[in-house]
């Protein structure tokens, strides 16, 4: 089963023009479906969430930067001090009468910002420790996997030299579902459901 599941995962390399229409090189891992299929785990879940995180960060942080310095809300001077600039300092008459602007709604967003990407980090390393946890005893499931073996004529999957399995023809689906079950999780194989053999 491992040399029908790595024969149809291949990394592709190829010349392509990016969005400033330069020519880059660019590599890419194929998969058939069937090497899906065969799959000895589940697809680990998607980190997208991490982006959105990663973003709100970086909003979070220059927001405050800029409600920070544009606000003075760490500025310990006086309050009626004229504001100097460079080498020219600017007299009372030249400073606009009020206060400057205090840029309460920029410490908002960037509080907002902040819970954002905190919920979106712990989202993902929630789901990270689940899917560590689920897969734990893959090992297990990757030995019983490694004595099966694909037939490429008829589409099916076997077993052999695997006590309590015979050497009936297995379904991808129902392959899948006993490997994961030996591996503890079974249960996704029926959200997680393998190609059938036209597919593949």
């Amino acid at each position: 089963m491992p040399a029908a599941y790595l024969a149809g995962r291949d990394a592709v390399t190829r010349r392509e023009r990016d969005r400033d229409g330069d020519m880059r090189t660019v590599t890419r891992m194929v998969t058939s479906g069937l090497s899906d299929a065969l799959a000895p785990v589940p697809a680990p879940p998607a980190y997208g969430l991490g982006g959105l995180g990663a973003f709100a960060c970086v909003v979070s942080i220059g927001t405050f930067l800029g409600g920070a310095i544009g606000g003075k809300w760490f500025h310990e001077g006086a309050a009626h001090e004229p504001p100097e600039f460079g080498a020219w300092h600017l007299t009372l008459e030249d400073v606009p009468a009020g206060p400057p602007p205090a840029y309460e709604f920029l410490g908002w967003i960037s509080a907002l910002a902040f819970v954002v990407a905190v919920l979106a980090f712990a989202v993902v390393v929630r789901r990270r420790a689940a899917f560590t946890r689920i897969t734990r005893r893959r090992h297990e499931a990757e030995e019983l996997w490694s004595h099966g073996w694909y037939c490429h004529r008829c589409g099916t999957a076997h077993f052999e030299d695997v006590p309590g399995e015979d050497r009936s023809p297995l379904t991808l689906q129902r392959f899948r579902e006993k490997v994961w079950d030996h591996g503890g999780y079974g249960a996704l194989a029926a959200r997680q459901r393998a190609v059938d053999a036209g597919r593949s």
